[in-house]
């Protein structure tokens, strides 16, 4: 992922990553969301064109009594996104394949209390450092500070509850061009063991392009690491495994790691190796050499236009093709390694979803050769990653 820090009218880029755990919903109740959702695009239709329209929904209570609303967006491809201010969730995305059949191309849970269980981070916006930091310490201005070790010994997606399990502020929009969600979130100074109040600004907006964007902007009033990403599992097909998807990445170079999943520092060419995705591969056909299946960071070639383009996915079956464009300075690609097919896995197999999360390298605060993530005061990080869908 790649941010853009600026202060004053100057500006300057820096770049960061992550992963792990799990969760899905059972077939029925997907079916029955799809034809409730099916239904919402019928209401929207004037005759048979689809329209560019924004409308929102309760979604429930959270265990605390704050309710919950989800917004449907919609374009006239037919193309339809749903987002709660639970986490900033993206619970659902639905996309008609070449036959002009829509199906939910996400993985998600049927309600409310399911993502507010411990999870596999399903559509969220993770932070307040997303990915891993080595024993969930780091050093900043002489003063170690120590994070959650919620993925032991280590800090995963900002921690015990991360920007996955809080409540934002949420308020939607419409222009000829987009419909959209504007979400904020204060996350106080020692949140989860960071230092400085940080304001997070996170807007979703679709267009007729087909093209659903992500704009980040946040500031700080101290020092503090910052690696935001949304971790979307995407499933082209709609169901069964993501093994025949075909990815091409633009990324020359990844980023080796320990048994515990922490980058050893050194970027490395994908030539030669199952990393390689600098021309099209189906996903399947080397993951057996990777141990565990890919979750790692690929660092995506830099390119003076921005957003860059970073990755193309496509599902031959249906025809859905996904591109992924991003101002951030890697992708981490994660295969659903931890999917299990039970609750707390939404009741999706292994392997069942992948994971393109835009983002800075993980454990950079420890890595003072990667680009640093350190946001300073007067400084607004800010990253756009926009994904693309059509049809083949």
């Amino acid at each position: 992922m790649q941010w853009k820090y600026w202060s004053g009218i100057t500006s300057a880029l820096l770049l960061l990553t992550g992963c792990s755990e799990e969760k899905s919903p059972s077939p029925d109740s997907r079916k029955a969301a799809s034809d409730q959702n099916h239904a919402k695009d019928a209401d929207m239709n004037t005759g048979n064109e689809y329209q560019l329209t924004v409308q929102s929904e309760p979604f429930g209570t959270t265990a605390n009594g704050q309710e919950i609303t989800q917004f449907l967006l919609s374009n006239d491809k037919g193309t339809n996104v749903n987002i709660i201010n639970y986490g900033a969730i993206v619970t659902a995305v639905y996309l008609p394949d070449r036959d002009g059949k829509s199906e939910n191309i996400t993985l998600g849970f049927d309600s409310l209390a399911a993502y507010e269980n411990k999870g596999p981070y399903f559509g969220a916006i993770c932070g307040r450092y997303a990915n891993r930091i080595k024993d969930g310490k780091f050093s900043l201005n002489g003063k170690e500070y120590q994070l959650a070790q919620n993925i032991p010994p280590n800090h995963l997606h900002g921690g015990e509850a991360g920007f996955d399990k809080k409540v934002w502020a949420a308020e939607s929009f419409s222009t000829k061009t987009e419909v959209g969600v504007r979400l904020s979130l204060v996350s106080p100074d020692g949140e989860e063991g960071y230092p400085g109040k940080l304001t997070l600004k996170v807007v979703y907006s679709l267009n007729n392009n087909n093209e659903l964007k992500i704009d980040y902007t946040a500031t700080s009033d101290q020092e503090t690491p910052i690696n935001v990403t949304n971790h979307c599992y995407w499933n082209l097909a709609g169901e069964g495994k993501i093994l025949d998807h075909e990815l091409l990445l633009n990324c020359d170079q990844y980023l080796p790691v320990t048994e515990e999943a922490i980058p050893t520092g050194e970027l490395k060419s994908v030539k030669g190796t199952p990393m390689d995705f600098t021309s099209a591969h189906k996903i399947g056909e080397r993951i057996e050499q990777v141990a565990g299946g890919y979750d790692h960071c690929w660092v995506v070639n830099p390119s003076e236009k921005q957003p860059t383009f970073c990755a193309r996915v496509k599902d031959p079956e249906s025809g859905r093709v996904m591109e992924v464009l991003t101002t951030e300075p890697g992708v981490q690609f994660y295969t659903g390694n931890f999917l299990d097919g039970t609750p707390a896995s939404g009741g999706y197999p292994k392997n069942g979803g992948f994971c393109l999360e835009a983002q800075h390298f993980p454990n950079s605060p420890n890595q003072p050769e990667f680009p640093s993530t350190i946001l300073k005061p007067g400084q607004v990080y800010q990253q756009t990653t926009v994904h693309k869908f059509s049809v083949e």
